[in-house]
């Protein structure tokens, strides 16, 4: 209880040097002439979330690509069907991340009308097009022994994992790239 109540008061003495919120001056913020906002939309250019999907398309075909090649040079798997079975099912499990992916960039890539409810409206759309997204990878899946017949369901999750986690290095690569442009553009 000391340690809290020492807390409190250390608290309430730093506050007290720092002034309060309501004492504060604020500086009202100055908006930018058509040349500063063309320089720092220059500067700073917004991430696309195609180049993510890309990557992850990319990558999902290669794997599919490897598995097959490596299926039919080592004999795993049998014949040359049954490679072409893996290949596919790692195909199909990368789609079952891309496309609805795709769909969801598509969507938020449309722009939302400029007034001051915007950011509200724009985080609205993307959690109930994040749930579809969700509900059309899961429906993907479900539909998969149907669409694909000789489905191998460990290469199926294989693509689906490998598709997944390149989100996370092609959001890294993006960052990277956009971060060098900046510098670049400073002259630094």
């Amino acid at each position: 209880m000391q340690k809290l109540t020492n807390h409190a008061k250390n608290e309430g003495e730093r506050q007290g040097s720092q002034g309060s919120w309501d004492e504060a001056e604020e500086v009202e913020p100055q908006p930018l002439s058509a040349e500063e906002a063309r320089l720092w939309r220059q500067r700073y250019p917004a991430a696309s979330p195609w180049r993510i999907v890309a990557w992850q398309a990319v990558v999902g075909v290669l794997v599919a690509g490897l598995t097959g090649l490596v299926g039919l040079v080592s004999g795993w798997g049998g014949s040359s069907g049954g490679m072409l079975s893996s290949a596919g099912s790692v195909l199909y499990g990368a789609g079952a991340v891309v496309l609805p992916a795709a769909l969801l960039a598509r969507v938020m890539s449309r722009p939302v009308a400029n007034h001051a409810a915007a950011a509200g409206v724009t985080l609205l759309r993307f959690f109930i097009w994040e749930l579809t997204k969700l509900a059309l990878t899961v429906a993907m899946l479900v539909a998969a022994p149907w669409l694909f017949p000789g489905l191998s369901w460990l290469a199926l999750v294989g693509g689906l994992v490998v598709a997944m986690k390149v989100h996370g290095v092609a959001a890294w690569l993006e960052m990277r790239r956009m971060s060098r442009n900046a510098a670049e553009s400073r002259g630094i």
